[in-house]
């Protein structure tokens, strides 16, 4: 395992000694969680750092939340995108929603953990989520000609972001034919011109404004 959050100073450079800290301790935090709900393979936890924090903050390396914008995170199973992201950006609102309840167990916990007061957590499907955000984060969930009506219609109208409202998607491969059956206007941002590391080469942030 690389050291805890030295990895994430490389690419974040201007993070607090409290951001660094809430850093180091997510190895810990989902160690301990994940031993009694699983939630991420077993094998994955030595790659915490590289394939699931780093890659849950490719986000931030495409778009900065600003202070009060509100973003939902749906399926968000452990906490992914989401918990890194409310580590990075303390003053942004983040809403967590799973359909699976003891994952959503463990999102609190590990946000009581770091002392998180910008990450609500909810045992939610996306269709019963009734407020409209400024973004909507997820990590592959399903298909995008399946995740778009879970999200359709909770976006705020007004944008106070350098970039208009909308869907963050992360999603790895050869992406044309689902961006084609999905008939949605997509951009496709490749998380290696952000990344060194091998992991990065086929992955991608797919933005959908709206």
């Amino acid at each position: 395992m690389e050291i805890r959050s030295t990895l994430i100073q490389e690419y974040f450079k201007d993070l607090t000694d409290e951001q660094i800290a809430q850093f180091d301790q997510l190895y810990d935090l989902y160690s301990f969680w994940n031993a009694q709900i699983n939630v991420i393979s077993r094998k994955d936890i030595d790659e915490l750092y590289v394939r699931h924090i780093l890659h849950s903050l490719g986000i931030a390396k495409f778009c900065t939340f600003k202070p009060g914008e509100k973003v939902l995170d749906v399926g968000t199973g452990g906490g992914f995108p989401g918990i890194p992201l409310a580590i990075l950006f303390p003053e942004t609102q983040f809403h967590l929603v799973d359909s699976i309840g003891k994952k959503i167990k463990v999102v609190t916990e590990v946000a009581a953990g770091l002392g998180l007061k910008n990450v609500k957590a909810s045992h939610l499907r996306a269709e019963q989520v009734t407020d409209k955000y400024d973004f909507v984060v997820s990590r592959a969930v399903t298909r995008l000609i399946d995740f778009y009506p879970w999200v359709r219609g909770k976006f705020n109208k007004d944008s106070k972001n350098a970039i208009a409202n909308g869907i963050l998607y992360l999603k790895g491969g050869d992406l044309a034919e689902e961006i084609e059956e999905s008939r949605l206007k997509a951009e496709l941002y490749p998380l290696a011109d952000y990344f060194k590391e091998d992991f990065f080469e086929t992955k991608f942030v797919v933005y959908i404004p709206q």
